[in-house]
C-alpha cells in the first residue's frame, strides 16, 4: 500500500453540512421515513413467517426483500440522523468507512438479484401457470435468494479490495452522507483505472442487465393479461403494477444515473439527492408497493391484529 496510506487516515463525511438552514426538517424528513420503513418491513417479514397463507414463493421474496431493506436503512440512516443533528460535519475512521461500503455493496447488489427474482417469479405464474410448480419449488428459490447474496458478497470483496488498497490524501473529504463508492474512488491520488472498469462493469451486470430483464418480464405479464383479463380486471392490475414499475423505476433508473455519469459532470448535490432515492425512498415505498393492494397480506394481517386482541 503506498505511503499515505499507511496512516489509514481518517475520512471527513460532509454529509448535509452545507445546508444547514435545511438541517432540521431534512433530521425530522429522514427520521419519519425511518420509521415507516422499519415499521412496514418489519410487519412483512412478521407475517410472511407467521402466516400459512403466506408460504409461497411470491412472499418468501418479499420477506428476503424487506430483511435486505430494514438491514439496507439501518446501516445507513442512523447515522445518517446523528450526522443532521450534529453542528459540524463528522469522521469516519478508514476501517469504518470500508466496512460501511462493503455492507452498502451487499446489500445494494443482493437488492437487485431479489427485484430480479421476484419479477421472474410473477412472470412464471401468470406467463407460464403449467409449469410454475417445476420451476419456482423450494429449491429453486432458495437457490436464487442464495445465489443474491453470494453475487452482493463477491462485488463488495471485489470492489472494497481495489478502493481500499489505493493511496488516499492524509485528511480525505468525502461530500456525501455515506461512503459510497465513487466519492471515496474520486479521492484516491492513484491507480484508480482498475476500479473504475470495475465499478462500470458490475453498474451494467448487475444494474442495467437486471432492469432489463424485470422490464421485460413486466412487458410479457401486461401482455399475457390483457389478452385474456375483462376491462375490470385490466384496470386493477395495470394499476397495480405500474405502482411496482415506478419504484423500480425510481431504484434502478437512480443508481444507474448515479454510476454511469462521467466523473467530470457529477455534481456534489446531485449525487447525494440521487442517493437519497436508492438508499432511503424505496425502501420505505417497497412494502407499501408490494402489499397496499394484496388481499392476502391485508387478510394475514387482520388475523393477526385480531389474533392479538382477542388473546389474553
Amino acid at each position: 500500500m503506498a505511503k499515505e496510506n499507511q496512516t489509514l487516515p481518517a475520512f471527513l463525511l460532509l454529509g448535509f453540512s452545507d445546508l444547514r438552514a435545511l438541517k432540521g426538517l431534512l433530521f425530522w424528513v429522514v427520521l419519519l421515513v425511518y420509521l415507516v420503513t422499519l415499521l412496514g418491513n418489519s410487519v412483512i417479514i412478521l407475517l410472511t413467517q407467521t402466516s400459512p397463507a403466506l408460504h409461497s414463493p411470491m412472499y418468501f421474496f418479499l420477506c428476503h426483500l424487506s430483511v435486505v431493506e430494514l438491514l439496507y436503512t439501518t446501516h445507513i440512516l442512523p447515522r445518517t440522523l446523528v450526522d443532521l443533528a450534529s453542528l459540524h460535519p463528522r469522521t469516519i475512521s478508514f476501517q469504518g468507512c470500508a466496512a460501511q461500503m462493503y455492507i452498502f455493496i451487499v446489500l445494494g447488489i443482493s437488492e437487485c438479484c431479489l427485484l430480479t427474482a421476484m419479477a421472474y417469479d410473477r412472470y412464471a405464474a401468470i406467463c407460464q401457470p403449467l409449469h410454475y410448480p417445476s420451476l419456482m419449488n423450494w429449491r429453486a428459490c432458495v437457490a436464487m435468494v442464495g445465489t443474491s447474496w453470494l453475487m452482493g458478497i463477491i462485488t463488495a470483496t471485489t470492489h472494497s479490495s481495489l478502493i481500499f488498497t489505493l493511496p488516499f490524501l492524509s485528511h480525505p473529504i468525502i461530500p456525501h452522507f455515506l461512503c459510497d463508492i465513487l466519492p471515496v474512488l474520486r479521492l484516491a491520488s492513484a491507480g484508480k483505472h482498475r476500479s473504475e472498469i470495475s465499478v462500470m462493469t458490475a453498474t451494467v451486470v448487475f444494474i442495467m442487465i437486471p432492469f432489463s430483464l424485470i422490464v421485460t418480464s413486466y412487458a410479457r405479464i401486461l401482455s399475457t393479461i390483457l389478452a385474456t383479463a375483462s376491462t375490470q380486471s385490466r384496470r386493477k392490475i395495470f394499476s397495480t403494477f405500474s405502482s411496482h414499475l415506478l419504484v423500480i423505476f425510481l431504484f434502478f433508473g437512480t443508481a444507474s444515473i448515479t454510476y454511469i455519469r462521467p466523473r467530470e459532470g457529477s455534481a456534489v448535490t446531485t449525487d447525494r439527492v440521487l442517493s437519497l432515492f436508492y438508499t432511503v425512498i424505496t425502501p420505505m415505498l417497497n412494502p407499501i408497493t408490494y402489499t397496499l393492494r394484496n388481499k392476502e397480506v391485508a387478510g394475514a394481517l387482520r388475523h393477526k391484529v385480531k389474533t392479538q386482541v382477542s388473546s389474553p
